[in-house]
């Protein structure tokens, strides 16, 4: 007999079925959390479906050889042009971000870890050495200064500020019940959620664990952290940031750093002028402003406009190798992925991330094939076929902002 007795052939092989065994497996109102969205989900959907609009024009003749798919993102060499993108809370699976960092690093990833971790930051740096810290606008500035130094003692490579982040709620299809922590009252209230996982439970009761809803890299090291709702509350209590403080975190991380959320081009100039390293064209996953545009339909604009000055990333709706080679024809040098990897953690663990990895490297290597390209450094606007109006221009600067006259 096994010694998992609902063990069986854990391999999948699209991220689609990653989420349909995620579904399977998980509570519903934790699947529900990560499925996520806000209000009608028009723009979770668009992240998806803008995709289906691209196509490809690929040559018939040219390199045959290997591929190379290795590039770099603020400063770190990775080994193919996905990153992990920092999510909140991945207590799905009892190892948490930490199986997370362990399957980016033997994939030859970089790992986003979100100040809203289920895991210490210094245990995620120790499985992944390239790993970038994300931060809120939250608190004090002496409170973000204390989580910028703490994150730089345990070896945090680069830095990712969120600012689009908006709590959204209000959606169609019913927001997930999620509690304040897991005691006995959450426990009996949920029981018959869990009890139709199993194999969720099991997992837990083996590693002797219970979800962790706590954000342990919002407190000191060793210190337990608050609760999610804990720290949505000081998030909320914090008025918004100015562009004066996005230089000012600039100033005191003294190392690459990112901005997250950037959806406009007028925006994505003043991150230029902060002085970012990098920003990542992004709705957050459709889970903001609802009627955002999906992020692709936003990248090219964007990558005209700043990608000489600036390393530009897109994150949102990635599922396929093939969508990873549809971001970098229109501009980015690498995509951040989310619900993709959540979906393998949640079926599968450690290996489960491995796997999504897996499916992506080997989809951006068989279009480069089938396009008869050698490199992703040789993708351009030349190789996908584009329908008239498929990009959203926002923010253009006036004629005054850049300088010229009419």
């Amino acid at each position: 007999m096994p010694k998992n007795p609902w063990a069986r052939n854990p391999w999948f092989e699209t991220v689609s079925v990653a989420q349909r065994r995620a579904e399977k497996r998980l509570p519903s109102s934790v699947y529900s959390a990560l499925l996520a969205g806000s209000e009608r989900g028009q723009s979770y959907q668009d992240n998806m479906a803008a995709f289906t609009e691209l196509g490809f024009a690929p040559h018939i003749v040219g390199p045959s050889s290997d591929r190379v798919l290795a590039t770099t993102v603020m400063g770190q060499d990775i080994s193919m042009p996905v990153v992990i993108s920092p999510t909140g809370v991945q207590a799905v699976h009892p190892d948490g971000e930490v199986a997370v960092a362990r399957a980016a690093a033997a994939r030859g990833t970089a790992m986003g870890l979100s100040s809203f971790a289920s895991k210490p930051i210094e245990e995620v740096v120790s499985a992944n050495p390239k790993t970038f810290f994300q931060m809120y606008w939250m608190g004090s500035k002496d409170d973000m200064l204390a989580r910028m130094e703490r994150a730089r003692a345990a070896g945090a490579v680069g830095l990712i500020a969120t600012l689009d982040w908006s709590f959204s709620m209000g959606r169609d299809w019913g927001s997930p019940e999620i509690p304040e922590k897991i005691d006995l009252h959450a426990a009996m209230r949920f029981a018959p959620q869990v009890l139709r996982r199993p194999r969720w439970l099991y997992d837990f009761a083996k590693s002797k664990q219970i979800p962790d809803l706590t954000a342990p890299n919002l407190a000191e090291p060793g210190d337990r952290g608050p609760t999610f709702f804990g720290a949505y509350y000081e998030w909320m209590q914090t008025p918004a940031p100015t562009w004066d403080d996005v230089q000012w975190l600039r100033k005191e991380w003294d190392g690459p750093f990112m901005l997250k959320g950037v959806c406009r081009i007028d925006d994505a100039h003043r991150a230029v002028d902060a002085g970012c390293t990098a920003i990542s064209v992004s709705n957050h996953g459709g889970n903001n402003l609802d009627g955002t545009p999906a992020a692709i339909r936003m990248l090219k604009p964007i990558a005209d406009a700043v990608g000489n000055d600036i390393e530009v990333l897109l994150d949102g709706g990635i599922r396929r190798g093939s969508d990873v080679v549809k971001a970098l024809c229109l501009g980015a040098r690498a995509v951040m992925i989310g619900r993709a990897y959540l979906w393998g953690l949640a079926a599968n663990g450690q290996a489960g991330v491995e796997n999504v990895l897996d499916i992506l490297r080997g989809g951006v290597d068989s279009t480069l094939l089938a396009m008869r390209l050698p490199s992703v450094h040789d993708l351009t606007p030349d190789h996908l076929v584009m329908p008239d109006n498929f990009h959203r221009i926002l923010g253009l600067p006036s004629q005054a902002d850049v300088g010229t006259t009419p």
